[in-house]
Order: C-alpha cells, then structure tokens, then sequence
C-alpha cells in the first residue's frame, strides 16, 4: 500500500511513523508514506495556500489551486483509488471503513486546515470524507495519523499475529473480551481458572459471552447494528 498525505504541516506528522509497528511496517516494505508539503505547490513569493472566504465570516480557506496541482500531479504518476479528506463533517471512522480503506493500494490524504477548504475540492477531487470523531482539532494532520495507524496494522505481514487484528474491539460490532495475563494471582486478585483449563472451545464460549455482555452494558448501541 502507498499512502500520500497532503499538507501544510509535514513536521507535525512524521513521528508517528518513525516508531512501533507502523516504523516496521515502512521498514518491511508493507506500506509506503509520503508526505507533500502543499507550500510546494504555490506560485506564491509567500507560499500562502489560503485566503479570506468569499461573501464573509471568521477564518481562512485553503485554495484550491495548489490542492488541485498537488493531487493532479500525484494522479499523473499512479492511480489511487480513494482521495480522502479529513474533516469533521465526513463520516465518522470505525473498524468497518478501516477494514476496507486496508485493502486499497494507493490513497491520497488530504488535511484539512484552517476553516477547511474551498468546496470546489471536496466536490471535484475527493471521494472519501472522514472524520475522527465528533469534535475540531487545529488541523487534519492528527487525525490523518489515526486512519493510518487503523488502517496499516490491518495489512497482512505487519501484526507478528495476524489474527490478533481480527479479535480486536469492534470487528464483529462487539468490544474485546477481558484479557489476563502472568501473574495467575496478584494481591488477592485471580485470573478466571477456565482460561488454564485447556478446554478451548469453553474459553472461546466464554470470550463471546463476556464480550457480548461488555458489549450491552458500555456500547448496546453497536448490538443495534
């Protein structure tokens, strides 16, 4: 996979790439990430990339000419099949939408910044609109390192278990069961004793029971889905 993320803050970005298990999956030749700054893109002496919004109102719009060179470039060299935009108002990331972004081969990322950007891009370029939750950050930026952690841990090759993604929180609508782990007892407090039974198929039971009846009691509205 190639993920191309447009910017106006490269800086900001990288380090979430440069440790842990997305620095692994770059290192391994999984995924690619590339960041463009749109500065770069302006013929501007200032390298401004926005300006005052049209008819009024507080905040500054990101134009749409240096978007439109950024993205046209990068489509003269491949194909991509999803450009994204980050913003509040796109639908909200779950599993689901990072289940199927982890199948593409080529994305662009766009970052929202300021008030956001000229409607002329979100109705020409992007195909995709997501957002990270129901509230408004500085930028696009954090919350493209989100979709991107979601969404590369799911690529065969880059978990050391590949199964491990698909137990995970809200893969099957329901929250992860509890998990335990060595000491078997510590201060009074014991881990269940069917998990040392050996009966696979009870423990199994019992992580859906335990993870349906988490589920109802902290999330019921993903039982509504």
């Amino acid at each position: 996979m190639r993920i191309d993320i447009i910017t106006v803050l490269p800086e900001l970005l990288k380090s979430p790439f440069e440790a842990s298990i997305l620095k692994r999956a770059i290192d391994a030749g999984l995924v690619e990430i590339h960041f463009h700054n749109l500065r770069d893109y302006t013929t501007d002496n200032h390298k401004t990339i926005d300006d005052y919004q049209f008819g009024g109102g507080a905040g500054m719009v990101m134009m749409i000419e240096p978007i439109d060179k950024c993205i046209s470039d990068l489509q003269s060299q491949r194909d991509y099949d999803e450009v994204i935009y980050m913003t509040p108002d796109g639908e909200t990331l779950n599993q689901s939408i990072s289940n199927q972004i982890s199948l593409k081969e080529n994305i662009i990322i766009l970052c929202g910044h300021y008030k956001g950007v000229d409607q002329r891009v979100r109705d020409q370029f992007i195909t995709r609109e997501i957002s990270i939750g129901d509230y408004v950050l500085s930028g696009g930026e954090l919350g493209a390192a989100v979709l991107c952690d979601a969404v590369i841990r799911l690529i065969p090759g880059v978990l050391g278990d590949e199964t491990s993604a698909l137990t995970d929180s809200f893969q099957d609508n329901l929250l992860a069961p509890p998990i335990y782990t060595r000491p078997r007892e510590y201060k009074g407090w014991k881990v269940p004793e069917l998990l040392f039974s050996g009966n696979f198929p009870k423990i199994e039971k019992w992580r859906e029971d335990q993870a349906y009846e988490r589920t109802k009691a902290r999330r019921p509205d993903l039982l509504d889905d």
